[in-house]
């Protein structure tokens, strides 16, 4: 009895049919019927689907007649739809809505899914087929899609071992499982060392000083777990607050290295983790004639190579490092002038910035999220894609979701076509991993004449609505819904045949374009005197305050910046070891971070334990890409700020060279297309309008 007959014991073919996540979805849009998904469900049938990819893999194989770009190149491309369509589910509630059961079950999968990954890229019959086709690509009469499918699929073999022999082969794979696995674990220990810290107060002097928004919030997490008083977790709209709007020092300091050392230590730890990782990508691209693993993912990026990005960051840092300096000297002095007393403490730093801020500002965030009220943010969100691309949303209550705060819309464009179904789920959860992301049920290609259009998911955790009040956004918020809300564009605009070179499906350092172009619009007054209104008396935002909150829009740009290409270089560091790391992992992170050194080290906390992007997600030598987009975005937002910011003319041009295009081609290509040149890394510097 083969493994994949014995994971599929007690669930016969007839009846894996009938499996809902199997069966033929008579849903509206062929949406996913999640009231019919239970655990038991999913591993028969990602064992099912396996075993359908499998077949659908030999049968390319064993064709006798010769390889050509459609009987082999297309026919890999179409290949596993079902295990897509199957795992697709999977993965995006697991991230939404784990349980144990649901960890356990992606510990179980993770394995196989790798297993069936090597089988492919290793197996030679295969890759002769596809280098057959690549071999002859210049005689072959292919359109840009097609070249770009077929560069990709020889690439990706090229890049999963095929060109490996032997031994070298196994160890491939042993790496590859062993990394997956370990990926997967550090996921789940972060997750679950966030959600196992909680500060309880039951003393109501000292919360009487927040913010209502923050107080209501911080009881109703009280009230949820059974709690007196005000609970305090370390979820983004609980500790952020908190932090920014107390005083209390001793609970800011207990606050603040709980959140900094998640996952270090104790039942969770992903300390061992991190080495373990990364020393196996070492040995992946080692085996593969890299000299690093940023070597060889760089290799298949617009930066190309290491040396492009370790100048890029190094370049952003020295030119923006003294003002950094700066502005945490200014905050200090601030806090001085306010009676504080020593060094300014990293626990500290929210408090006084955001003191600082109002002085100079005379803003803060109690004032504007009365007019962020989530509702008017989603209507404010939609109406913006509506003017620059043309596009509707309408509530589709009709169309199930996973959970009773996701939600679901229609999609249609300018003449009424679908263009995708769209799902929002905005608040944080236990069950819920942190930050925000967009991602996909499936995505947009056209199969015998017919186009897919794709089902496109936006996750956030932002400000619950309590008892009393709607959930009301802070600007910061606002800002991540933009962010998320372009990656959504990215897929609801997609066009082109092969899936896997449509919407976000794009180099990882060009994939931040269109969210972080989006967030420009939040501090444009044209735009926000068009529907920024106080939730309870419906009066517009003042323009007194809308001036401030664009003057206040580079406030501390310097130190943001560095403390975002701090998150780059220590991604950075960890993947160009040229020899396994058996040293300290913390003294690692220290070294690392010593450029971008602006606040005192907290002995024992330490950033990597809970760094998902990069340990577990799909960042890794991969985060400089955030800074390296918001200078393609800076550039790219000049240019509708020249012919205006809802002009037709330049937003026509973005959909049609870059969001409708995807990863057809080169995406500097794509870029000049649009723009007319390549971006200048001082557009960025320039936006911040450093003094």
């Amino acid at each position: 009895m083969s493994a994949l007959t014995m994971g599929l014991v007690g669930c016969c073919s007839d009846d894996i049919t009938k499996n809902p996540l199997v069966a033929e979805w008579d849903t509206p849009y062929q949406t996913p019927p999640f009231s019919k998904i239970e655990l038991k469900h999913y591993e028969p049938a990602i064992d099912y689907a396996i075993e359908q990819n499998r077949a659908e893999i030999d049968a390319i194989i064993n064709n006798p007649e010769a390889p050509t770009f459609e009987n082999t190149i297309v026919a890999m491309a179409e290949s596993g739809e079902l295990l897509g369509r199957v795992t697709g589910v999977f993965y995006v509630l697991n991230n939404c809505v784990t349980s144990p059961e649901m960890q356990q079950i992606a510990l179980n999968i993770s394995p196989k899914l790798t297993a069936l990954s090597n089988d492919v890229s290793l197996n030679p019959e295969l890759f002769a087929r596809v280098k057959a086709v690549y071999d002859q690509r210049e005689s072959l009469e292919l359109d840009q899609e097609d070249k770009m499918l077929l560069e990709d699929t020889y690439k990706g073999f090229a890049r999963s071992g095929a060109l490996l022999e032997g031994e070298a082969q196994e160890l491939y794979r042993q790496y590859t499982t062993e990394l997956s696995q370990l990926t997967l674990e550090f996921g789940q220990n972060a997750l679950k060392a966030t959600n196992a810290f909680a500060l309880n107060i039951t003393d109501e002097a000292k919360v009487a000083e927040l913010p209502d928004f923050v107080k209501e919030g911080l009881a109703a997490e009280a009230a949820a777990r059974g709690q007196e008083g005000w609970t305090v977790t370390l979820d983004a709209p609980s500790y952020g607050p908190f932090m920014t709007y107390s005083s209390q020092r001793d609970l800011k300091e207990e606050l603040y290295k709980a959140y900094n050392t998640r996952a270090k230590g104790g039942e969770f730890d992903n300390m061992e983790n991190i080495r373990k990782i990364a020393n196996l990508r070492l040995q992946i691209a080692n085996l593969l004639g890299y000299e690093t693993y940023a070597d060889y993912v760089l290799e298949d990026r617009m930066a190309e190579n290491r040396t492009t990005v370790t100048n890029f960051l190094d370049e952003l840092c020295n030119a923006t490092m003294s003002y950094a300096k700066k502005d945490v000297a200014t905050v200090t002095e601030f806090a001085h002038s306010l009676g504080f007393e020593g060094e300014l403490m990293p626990w500290d730093w929210g408090y006084y910035n955001e003191k600082f801020k109002e002085a100079k500002y005379s803003i803060n965030d109690e004032q504007i999220k009365p007019y962020l009220q989530l509702d008017n943010a989603i209507n404010a969100v939609f109406m913006l894609a509506g003017k620059l691309y043309g596009l509707t949303f309408t509530p589709a209550p009709e169309i199930e979701t996973y959970h009773p705060e996701a939600t679901a819309y229609e999609v249609k464009d300018e003449n009424g076509e679908l263009m995708a179904i769209l799902y929002l789920d905005f608040f944080p959860r236990e069950s819920k991993r942190q930050g925000a992301w967009m991602t996909e049920f499936r995505g947009v290609k056209v199969k015998d004449g017919v186009e897919q259009r794709p089902l496109v998911q936006l996750v956030m955790n932002f400000t619950k609505p309590t008892a009393n009040t709607p959930s009301l956004l802070t600007f910061d918020e606002f800002t991540t819904f933009l962010h998320e809300f372009g990656h959504g564009l990215h897929g609801i605009l997609a066009k082109g045949k092969y899936e896997s070179i449509n919407g976000t499906s794009v180099k990882r350092d060009f994939v931040e374009l269109p969210s972080q172009i989006m967030e420009n619009w939040a501090t444009e007054k044209e735009y926000l005197d068009l529907w920024a209104k106080h939730y309870q008396s419906g009066e517009a935002m003042p323009a007194e305050l809308i001036e401030k909150l664009i003057a206040a829009k580079n406030y501390l740009a310097a130190y943001f910046n560095i403390r975002q290409l701090s998150f780059g270089m220590l991604d950075m560091a960890w993947h160009t070891i040229t020899t396994p790391y058996e040293g300290d992992v913390l003294a690692f992170e220290l070294e690392a971070l010593k450029p971008t050194q602006v606040m005192p080290v907290i002995e024992g906390c330490a950033m990597g334990p809970a760094f998902t992007h990069i340990f577990s997600g799909g960042y890794a030598t991969g985060y400089y890409g955030y800074k390296w987009a918001e200078v393609l975005a800076a550039d790219a937002f000049s240019y509708f700020k020249e012919k205006g910011i809802f002009s037709k003319e330049v937003a026509d041009k973005f959909r049609y060279e870059v969001l409708q295009k995807g990863g057809h081609e080169h995406p500097m290509d794509l870029y000049v297309k649009f723009r007319g040149h390549k971006p200048q890394t001082q557009a960025l510097i320039d936006q911040m309008g450093l003094e």
